[in-house]
């Protein structure tokens, strides 16, 4: 059994190293970053067991980082500029798809029935914070800006995507003068939730988005109208 425990350890251990490009010390603080709290549930373990302390520093420090980043690239771009591209490359859609991309997706345990939106978001900026308790704020920093950044980002591409629909979505109906509409049902088991929200343009149903909050759903709702009409 406890054979069993270190080769799994171990296994764990070198699957991660691959995702940060170092050896990890805690795993403790790794296993916590993975943790959705619907893990939590039903249990006897308290609430900050799960991702949620860890996401709230990544967040500070992906930001801090992301900051100097691009301030140091962009020398003689105004604050305009700059805090859209921060936007942008910290907003939960384009560090979804950036987790998937680093393979979070195979570490994260979760109790939802349904994959949320924001989860793997939310677990890769728990990660970070998990990686700055480990290891300091310099290993942090070049993990974001190596392991992230450097191996899947295109500072350039991402100036042309658009992440805020909503807004887009608005200019337009603000624009041609139409009648614009969310009407969000929340759906799911208590601990299980999720939002549904449906977008009405001149009373026609021209998108739906689901997601783990109203917010999320509200934008993929959007998205999904600027897509086919906008």
């Amino acid at each position: 059994m406890v054979l069993r425990l270190f080769k799994k350890k171990s296994e764990y251990a070198f699957k991660l190293e691959r995702i940060l490009g170092f050896k990890p010390d805690r795993l403790s603080l790794y296993e916590q970053a993975f943790t959705h709290k619907s893990m939590l549930l039903n249990t006897n373990k308290p609430a900050y067991e799960s991702n949620e302390r860890l996401e709230f520093l990544g967040d500070v420090i992906l930001g801090a980082v992301v900051s100097v980043y691009i301030f140091k690239k962009f020398p003689f771009k105004d604050e305009g500029f700059l805090t859209q591209l921060r936007s942008k490359l910290v907003s939960r859609h384009f560090l979804n798809n950036l987790a998937y991309k680093i393979g979070i997706d195979t570490f994260i345990q979760s109790n939802l029935d349904r994959e949320s939106k924001t989860v793997m978001g939310d677990a890769l900026e728990a990660l970070i914070g998990a990686i700055y308790l480990d290891k300091g704020y310099k290993k942090t920093e070049t993990f974001i800006l190596k392991q992230l950044f450097e191996a899947h980002v295109v500072v350039e591409d991402v100036l042309g995507k658009e992440t805020d629909f909503k807004s887009r979505t608005i200019e337009w109906v603000q624009k041609g003068k139409h009648k614009m509409e969310f009407e969000t049902e929340e759906l799911g088991e208590v601990n299980k939730k999720f939002y549904k929200t449906k977008l009405f343009i001149d009373n026609q149903l021209v998108g739906i988005g689901e997601a783990a909050n109203k917010k999320t759903s509200e934008q993929i709702a959007c998205e999904q109208f600027v897509s086919e009409k906008v």
